[in-house]
């Protein structure tokens, strides 16, 4: 693995002009895969209500995002940054889910959220990493197209956030409605149902110009060269934008808030994700 990583470095320095799709896992990325890992292990057992493991869960994902951010940062030394493609954006995704959840934690409990966001920045970061980089040395990837990818990297991430509040909103309501006050669910955790469907609310209202923006400059990108609309990631991409408006609408016009507002949140982002999958599986044969 270190032979392959300073190849790599020296390779990035003898060609400066060309475009790197990817370089080796740096040592960062096997800290922060095993700080994320571990983490997980640490919140499942804090859930039963064991303050050392607790402490310990957070200590963890806060070594495992700095040594994701490490691996960002080297990456992008070497041209290989969270702008370049699909691939890498989803590593910085995972990112700011996890930095998102941090911040947000600092004003509300959200001990339950942790078990829901550890395994997707995780899969996240495996997949942008491991997955095959494809080649695509043909693209031009002008200035426009990299906006348009930080812009939506940008959006995604806080859609990825707001969709761990509606679930963990989801969690705590069937527990409500079902008396099981004392479930896995509603230990430690002390942030209302009502609490929950704002920060979500907020998180989409802040989210969806960010995305709106990226699919008018990821429009005007794929125009300027001359390429083909028909593609499926596109449509997809659209039906991700419309689940949001239809959120923040409904809720304007009807006040649509809650398991609704919830659901509607996660079909958003399942088909970002989807779009993503797609991006990744086309790069990858070609």
């Amino acid at each position: 693995m270190t032979t392959a990583w300073a190849a790599a470095v020296v390779a990035a320095a003898a060609a400066p002009t060309a475009r790197v799709l990817t370089v080796a896992p740096t040592p960062a990325f096997w800290v922060a895969v095993v700080g994320y890992a571990l983490a997980l292990v640490a919140s499942l057992v804090s859930l039963s209500g064991r303050a050392k493991a607790d402490r310990l869960a957070t200590g963890l994902i806060a070594l495992a995002l700095l040594a994701h951010g490490v691996d960002i940062g080297w990456r992008g030394v070497l041209r290989v940054h969270p702008a370049e493609s699909v691939r890498e954006a989803l590593g910085f995704i995972g990112f700011l889910l996890t930095g998102g959840y941090l911040v947000a934690s600092l004003r509300q409990q959200l001990d339950l959220a942790r078990v829901v966001v550890l395994p997707v920045s995780l899969g996240m970061l495996l997949v942008a990493r491991l997955s095959p980089a494809g080649d695509d040395a043909a693209d031009a990837l002008s200035g426009l197209g990299r906006v348009h990818i930080s812009l939506a990297t940008l959006g995604v991430a806080i859609f990825a956030l707001a969709s761990a509040v509606a679930v963990l909103y989801l969690l705590k309501d069937r527990s409500l409605r079902g008396r099981r006050l004392d479930t896995v669910s509603m230990r430690g955790d002390g942030t209302s149902l009502e609490g929950l469907d704002r920060m979500g609310h907020v998180l989409v209202w802040v989210g969806f110009p960010i995305f709106t923006l990226a699919l008018v400059l990821g429009a005007v990108w794929v125009s300027r060269l001359g390429a083909s609309f028909w593609r499926i990631e596109y449509p997809i991409a659209l039906v991700t934008w419309g689940c949001f408006a239809a959120l923040l609408g409904a809720r304007q016009l009807w006040g649509w808030r809650g398991r609704r507002a919830a659901k509607l949140t996660l079909a958003g982002f399942a088909a970002a994700l989807v779009v993503l999958a797609l991006y990744l599986l086309r790069r990858a044969i070609g």
